[in-house]
């Protein structure tokens, strides 16, 4: 598969009266044509800004991107004026916001929302336009589009705004879909539902997805590779299933632990990790997961460690072998 995209290097800042939170902090890793990327992680670790990054919808003041590369389809997206962005930004490169009930336009009707990308990036006229969306509706699982269309966002359940917003997103064919805790305000019923309809709408039109969670089941089950983030970094990465048969991180190894598992003895003990993401603003030498990691050694509290090979296309950022205890 081709290279769709390269994100080297990548840090955004957030510039505050407290200090400079350095959200994310030297991010690199791509994405194949067609492919799932799972990005996971606790909140606070910069999966979002990470995302918000690659469309330049950071807020600035106080957030400003001030280092490193977002090449897609061979073209740095940081070094684009407004106009070449925007002619992007919903159109090749597209995002499902986090929160279906505050992400839809409240006074305008789900139709007028789902046509203006399509008049604006393919040019249809009014007629053709309605036509298509009450058509994506329908693709997304919302029974009598052509009703509906005319109707407004209080008017749908969660699960239906959610299935707007991933309507509204693939409108015009991206070939990157950025999906930021798509599922997160709903049922399990109903994510498991809105789930098969991204994973359905993305094989059909061949769109490459960025998943962004915290839940290490969609992960599994959705996903190709996956990257693990913590303060700011990615810390793991490394293809799904070898990630759950081989963490090799002490962080991922307690995301891991402290998922319920059927295959365990129904007495048994989650073991969460113990203590608080670090403050961003100060960042203290060496290892952010220092303070809440039980394979730590001195060396850990000195230097900041690289990413290690640790498997086939498998990397930890970790001075220690978690196996076996001992420096690598």
């Amino acid at each position: 598969m081709a290279t769709l995209l390269e994100v080297r290097d990548l840090k955004t800042h957030f510039f505050t009266h407290e200090g400079v939170v350095k959200a994310v902090d030297g991010v690199t890793y791509d994405v194949q044509e067609g492919e799932t990327l799972g990005l996971v992680g606790e909140s606070g670790c910069g999966k979002s800004v990470s995302a918000l990054s690659l469309m330049r919808l950071i807020a600035d003041p106080p957030g400003k991107i001030v280092g490193g590369e977002v090449v897609f389809e061979g073209r740095d997206v940081l070094k684009l004026d407004e106009d070449e962005m925007r002619s992007i930004r919903g159109n090749r490169m597209a995002m499902i916001f986090q929160e279906p009930m505050t992400s839809l336009n409240p006074v305008l009707t789900i139709g007028r929302q789902l046509v203006e990308g399509l008049e604006l990036h393919l040019k249809m006229d009014k007629q053709a336009s309605r036509k298509r969306a009450i058509e994506l509706l329908q693709m997304v699982g919302i029974p009598d589009g052509g009703n509906r269309i005319d109707s407004y966002p209080h008017q749908f359940s969660g699960g239906m705004r959610q299935r707007v917003m991933i309507a509204m997103a693939l409108s015009c064919n991206p070939k990157l879909l950025l999906a930021d805790e798509p599922t997160t305000a709903l049922d399990v019923t109903i994510q498991a539902q809105v789930l098969e309809v991204m994973k359905r709408l993305a094989t059909d039109f061949g769109t490459a997805t960025i998943f962004i969670t915290h839940n290490l089941g969609v992960v599994a089950r959705y996903a190709n590779r996956v990257n693990v983030m913590y303060a700011g970094r990615i810390i793991e990465r490394a293809p799904v299933g070898d990630l759950y048969k081989n963490p090799s991180h002490p962080y991922t190894l307690g995301l891991l632990h402290s998922v319920p598992r059927l295959d365990e003895a129904i007495k048994s003990k989650l073991d969460p990790i113990e203590g608080l993401p670090p403050d961003l603003v100060d960042l203290p030498p060496g290892c952010p997961f220092l303070p809440r990691c039980k394979f730590a050694k001195e060396k850990c509290s000195q230097e900041y460690p690289p990413l290690f090979p640790v498997g086939k296309d498998h990397t930890a950022a970790c001075w220690v072998d978690v196996k076996t205890g001992e420096l690598r």
